[in-house]
């Protein structure tokens, strides 16, 4: 039995729970979940029905993640090996970051993709993100001023906060200005980035037949 077995579809944030796995070079088997068909295995692990679900055949028993952000870091913390984790002078970047792109990024693009925009300060009040302008100058400012999240060195915060970068780009969502682009090209230039995104997409190209 492999390591871990991970229930996701290509056209879903089950691509960054993979990016992730390949970053750490993990062990794992893939189940593809239809969206129609769901089968009991998957719905027993997460009721929830939702992809990326990750089991971890850990010799106590099977412990199961699921959430991207939650998968990236806990593949950080069981392969130390990588060198993903930060140290203690970036550990306040490597959460604050990655829970900022998991709540008011991730709501935020959801939210323009949707065609919503909260109006006035009520409803701004009421959105983890506030406004979208003010978002996206808070997250602009930070990465014109480094490489990675935690500052030289890549860790697995680059592999969330990346993700939303590329598919807030990728979708239009973004202002594609330098700070973002840039930061795009150099988690695109990873190999396992590349890796992932290959098997991703021969799966879509293969759907779509």
């Amino acid at each position: 039995m492999t390591d871990y077995t991970f229930y996701t579809n290509p056209m879903s944030r089950g691509q960054i729970a993979r990016w992730a796995l390949h970053e750490v070079e993990a062990d794992y088997d893939q189940v593809l979940v239809d969206w129609g068909a769901k089968s009991a295995d998957f719905l027993d692990a997460n009721p929830m029905g939702k992809v990326p679900t990750l089991i971890h055949h850990a010799n106590e028993g099977p412990r199961v993640v699921t959430e991207a952000a939650a998968i990236c870091l806990y593949l950080a913390e069981m392969h130390p090996e990588a060198e993903l984790l930060p140290d203690d002078t970036q550990m306040a970047d490597y959460y604050r970051w990655t829970f900022f792109c998991a709540g008011p990024v991730d709501q935020a693009l959801t939210a323009k993709a949707l065609g919503f925009e909260p109006k006035g300060p009520k409803q701004e009040g009421l959105v983890s993100f506030g406004s979208f302008e003010r978002l996206i100058g808070a997250f602009t400012a930070f990465l014109a001023e480094r490489e990675w999240v935690c500052g030289d060195r890549f860790t697995m915060a680059d592999v969330y906060v990346g993700s939303s970068v590329d598919w807030g780009l990728n979708f239009g969502l973004l202002p594609p200005n330098d700070a973002f682009a840039a930061y795009a090209e150099r988690c695109q230039a990873r190999p396992a980035y590349q890796e992932a995104k290959a098997i991703d997409g021969a799966l879509i190209a293969q759907s779509s037949k």
